[in-house]
């Protein structure tokens, strides 16, 4: 029997040249390098730690905290650090990753020994949070998102750290969701960062109501799954313009077990940015 003929659209071969181009540039990246810094720059991460089951299958919190050590940045979001049934403990020695990264854990948590708000977790390694809330998000599967004011040495820095659904129209809700929230808060530099599930680009993105409010929301940056890397289903987005920068995933050996994500790192000109603001004002 004669298979039949498959069309090959404009929109399919679009597509595929994306995938081809993302694999093409996983191949030739290098990027477990530590980011380079000039002073005043600090460094931002987000990792989907899949409860710290690895792509071996292997329960090993141990090595989550060893990729964390790596990244070797100073603001960090993680999803997927809590049980997802029963009682919500969180999974991370956080006490130990402190010691060896000198990160802290905010907390979030609302369960006695969790350690995220629908596992989501922030880290900061100097600063303190001067304002906190806890989205719900819309959709139909348990999905949030927390939206920390930060005082650094820097300045200001609002870091809003989320996991979305996994149906786009769920997504969608949930970009509008954290929107509202944003337009009624102060203004300040703002980061948006986490699994946000999205890998398509353009009309089709449920991202696209962020485009021309936050820098880096076309995908550039593959992370899933670690272990052949093709679908940049993780983001660092930012605004003002120029507050992030050379985002890029952490591919090493360890981290393309340790979970089915690899994280994602950026470096942040916060300094940069609130000293443009301050001549601009003169």
């Amino acid at each position: 029997m004669t298979p039949p003929t498959v069309r090959t659209t404009p929109e399919r071969r679009a597509t595929r040249a994306r995938v081809l181009s993302l694999l093409r540039g996983r191949l030739s990246a290098a990027p477990g390098e530590p980011l380079p810094r000039r002073p005043g720059d600090l460094s931002i991460g987000s990792y989907n730690v899949h409860k710290c089951v690895g792509t071996d299958r292997r329960f090993d919190p141990a090595r989550v905290g060893e990729v964390i050590a790596e990244l070797d940045v100073d603001i960090l979001a993680l999803q997927e650090v809590d049980r997802r049934f029963g009682h919500r403990i969180g999974l991370l020695d956080m006490a130990g990753i402190e010691r060896r990264t000198g990160l802290r854990h905010v907390p979030l948590s609302n369960v006695p020994m969790g350690q995220g708000w629908h596992g989501n977790a922030l880290m900061l390694r100097t600063g303190e949070v001067t304002r906190l809330r806890r989205l719900t998000l819309p959709g139909g599967e348990p999905r949030g998102a927390a939206v920390a004011d930060l005082l650094l040495p820097a300045g200001p820095l609002r870091v809003v750290s989320a996991h979305f659904g996994l149906l786009r129209r769920h997504r969608a809700r949930q970009v509008a969701a954290i929107l509202e929230t944003l337009e009624a808060a102060d203004d300040m530099p703002t980061v948006i960062l986490g699994d946000l599930n999205e890998w398509r680009p353009g009309r089709r993105s449920s991202l696209l109501a962020l485009e021309g409010r936050f820098e880096g929301v076309r995908p550039d940056h593959a992370t899933f799954p670690s272990r052949l890397p093709l679908l940049p289903l993780d983001r660092i987005l930012g605004r003002p313009y120029g507050l992030v920068e050379m985002v890029r995933a952490h591919d090493t050996p360890l981290a393309r077990v340790a979970s089915d994500h690899l994280p994602l790192k950026a470096r942040l000109r916060l300094a940069a940015v609130h000293g443009a603001a301050l001549a601009e004002a003169a």
